[in-house]
């Protein structure tokens, strides 16, 4: 009998081969951060796999007790499992080297007092200003503005995007934010963001938070919109 011939570069290549699961996975953990609550079938669409493989990732990201969800009704057969991030899943995420700030703002409170820390946020908002003010445009319109104002803020992990509205205004939507942490102990940085956006995109644009992470929201959302429309 004529045994089966054995080819080496058959088994390299499969033993090359690597699963998919991690990178699928980590996709699904920046969707559920960037869109917020979503049930498998929503997900299994924008990845291109089925639901079943989705459900199979959410249950090993569950065990890891990364994710967690909540049965939301449906008008017509079971609820729906409505997936979300739990607070650990932050650790995927950008943290802006969140310990090493937090520590420095309580050393320069403790050495200079509450003023010292004023002078400090003061002086990096400058710097971000002049930072932005290098990269866009000033003449810009506010739409184009915005475009590469999101773009500064995704290079530093802001998972940021802008939203047209029906009466055209926008909305500046941070799904992300690397410096959660020293904000929590300094909302001095959560004024001066504002601060910044003010005046990269100008005295005629009027700009309010509608949602704010420190407040509780998953996001912090900016409606923007130029001064004197309603």
């Amino acid at each position: 009998m004529v045994g089966r011939k054995f080819c080496p570069m058959r088994k390299r290549a499969a033993a090359g081969k690597k699963p998919d699961r991690v990178p699928r996975r980590q996709a699904i953990v920046r969707l559920l951060k960037q869109q917020g609550p979503g049930d498998s079938e929503a997900l299994a669409a924008q990845l291109g796999i089925s639901a079943m493989a989705v459900r199979q990732h959410l249950y090993a990201l569950r065990a890891q007790k990364l994710v967690t969800y909540q049965e939301e009704q449906r008008p017509i057969g079971r609820p729906a499992k409505m997936w979300c991030l739990t607070p650990a899943a932050e650790s995927h995420f950008p943290d802006a080297h969140a310990g090493l700030t937090v520590n420095l703002l309580h050393a320069v409170e403790q050495t200079f007092g509450e003023e010292g820390v004023k002078r400090v946020v003061l002086q990096s908002t400058q710097q971000q200003i002049e930072n932005y003010r290098s990269r866009i445009p000033a003449r810009a319109s506010l739409q184009n503005r915005l475009k590469k104002l999101i773009s500064l803020r995704n290079e530093e992990g802001y998972m940021a995007e802008v939203q047209r509205q029906p009466d055209g205004s926008f909305l500046l939507i941070e799904n992300h934010c690397p410096i959660c942490a020293a904000a929590t102990v300094c909302s001095k940085l959560c004024d001066a963001e504002l601060e910044v956006f003010q005046a990269i995109l100008g005295e005629d644009a009027v700009i309010e938070r509608t949602e704010h992470m420190l407040a509780g929201a998953r996001r912090c959302v900016y409606c923007i919109r130029t001064a004197g429309r309603r």
